[in-house]
């Protein structure tokens, strides 16, 4: 079954660059977010992994911890490092998980059951749906899940702008709309009448519909 939002991310153990962790347990009360990668040595995923270290201290800023997965084992990925720093001037800081059984692959549905248990043999295109993102709060519930194609690198700003609206949204009853950016204007949720909406937003709102109340981001 694929997971969703909501859904509590499965717990597990593997080895990483960083060595053994328990998931949950490494996680603590943070926020975090797992991405995953079909193969070492993968040209788009190379440029991927340079673009999280570099954006790694806004994560850290926003109490996200990052971790990584390939399909592949730990000498390769340590290898595969090198390469980044050499290619992308910079290379990982944060854990690689080393899922050369599959085991976390199928364990999040990026990956089927029948794939079998070893890396060894398999090429990217073969685990290519093992290119997945989860945003996981700290209760250890999955609020964000995104998949991508093998030719499109993934945007983390995009990834940092979620996880902003995320935090807000979790502290304050209101959402945000399309595009939206720290410091704009967020929208009151219809779960909030008036009445209440008056006590938590003393400074007004813009109504263009009732449904469609706008208010400065608490």
């Amino acid at each position: 079954m694929a997971l969703t939002i909501g859904d509590m991310a499965p717990d597990f153990v593997a080895e990483t660059t960083k060595g053994r962790i328990m998931f949950h347990e490494w996680i603590g009360s943070d926020w975090c977010v797992l991405f995953s990668h079909p193969k070492d040595f993968t040209p788009v995923c190379t440029t991927e992994l340079g673009m999280m270290a570099r954006l790694h201290p806004e994560f850290s800023k926003r109490g996200v911890k990052v971790i990584g997965l390939s399909v592949d084992p730990i000498k390769a990925h340590l290898e595969w490092s090198e390469d980044i720093r050499a290619t992308q001037g910079v290379a990982p800081d944060y854990p690689l998980i080393a899922d050369s059984d599959l085991a976390v692959a199928k364990l999040y549905g990026m990956l089927p059951a029948d794939a079998g248990d070893k890396a060894d043999g398999r090429t990217a295109m073969d685990n290519a749906t093992a290119r997945s993102v989860f945003v996981i709060d700290p209760s250890k519930k999955i609020m964000l899940t995104l998949t991508y194609p093998m030719t499109t690198g993934r945007d983390f700003s995009e990834i940092l702008r979620v996880i902003d609206s995320l935090q807000l949204t979790a502290m304050h009853r209101v959402a945000t709309p399309a595009n939206w950016r720290q410091g704009e204007d967020v929208i009151i949720v219809p779960s909030v009448s008036d009445e209440e909406a008056r006590e938590a937003f003393p400074q007004g709102w813009t109504a263009e519909r009732p449904y469609l109340r706008f208010v400065g981001q608490p």
